[in-house]
């Protein structure tokens, strides 16, 4: 279920100097604010929390995975250079889960590895702030690409859409209407950074156990749509 051919162009295209650029910009920049900030206010477990769980997180994370989810495989569906790689001998499925472990993967290296670093310069990992947030941030990249791959799979409009799911569902619906929050990746993530961190200061409000399901229910069936959906595409183009 992992073609290493299919990968390599997905990598290329995902880290080509544009891209990397773009994805690399919010990571650094996260750690210049984390920087100045402990510059300014020393360590401290309740601005650890802030900036971790309201740029890192709730903003950063889901952005990069915008970018890597919806650029696996959108750009090949817009110049039409997908045709060529569905006339070659590789499953469809095969196809849709190779490129979503390289979104994974991009997703996980841009975001949860500079969260750690800034919870690290922030307070030092007080409290298991900074493992509770990168946890936090592992977890929310998987479920990220996969649905961000769906969106490219489906819409030549994919990243206006995460980016409205992203920016506008969580952040805005999430903070004004608690109900929304159910719905929401970000607090399936911190319900699992809550079990992790020693701090009452990371909460979630959704259990775990639901967390969990959520996130494994969405993965799959993103997943499992986006194959039905390259299957669908295949035909047409054969058509």
């Amino acid at each position: 279920m992992y073609d290493p051919t299919v990968a390599r162009l997905t990598y290329r295209g995902l880290l080509g100097r544009r891209r990397a650029l773009i994805l690399g910009a919010l990571p650094a920049l996260l750690i210049v604010i984390s920087a100045v900030v402990r510059a300014l206010t020393g360590a401290d477990d309740q601005v650890a929390h802030d900036v971790l769980g309201g740029f890192a997180l709730a903003t950063m994370v889901p952005i990069i995975g915008v970018i890597a989810g919806t650029g696996a495989i959108g750009p090949e569906i817009d110049d039409g250079s997908v045709v060529y790689l569905l006339a070659k001998p590789v499953k469809r499925p095969t196809i849709i889960i190779t490129k979503l472990i390289v979104a994974i993967a991009v997703t996980m290296a841009f975001s949860a590895l500079p969260t750690f670093i800034a919870g690290l310069i922030l307070n030092g990992n007080g409290q298991q702030i900074a493992v509770a947030y990168t946890v936090a941030a592992l977890v929310a990249s998987i479920a990220y690409a996969a649905l961000f791959l769906l969106f490219g799979t489906v819409s030549r409009h994919a990243v206006v859409f995460g980016l409205v799911y992203a920016l506008v569902w969580e952040a805005l619906f999430g903070s004004l209407v608690s109900g929304a929050r159910t719905l929401s990746v970000q607090q399936w993530a911190l319900a699992v950074a809550h079990k992790v961190s020693d701090s009452s200061l990371v909460t979630s409000d959704v259990a775990l156990p639901t967390a969990t399901v959520l996130l494994i229910v969405l993965t799959l069936a993103a997943t499992w749509y986006a194959g039905r959906k390259l299957r669908t595409l295949t035909l047409a183009g054969e058509e």
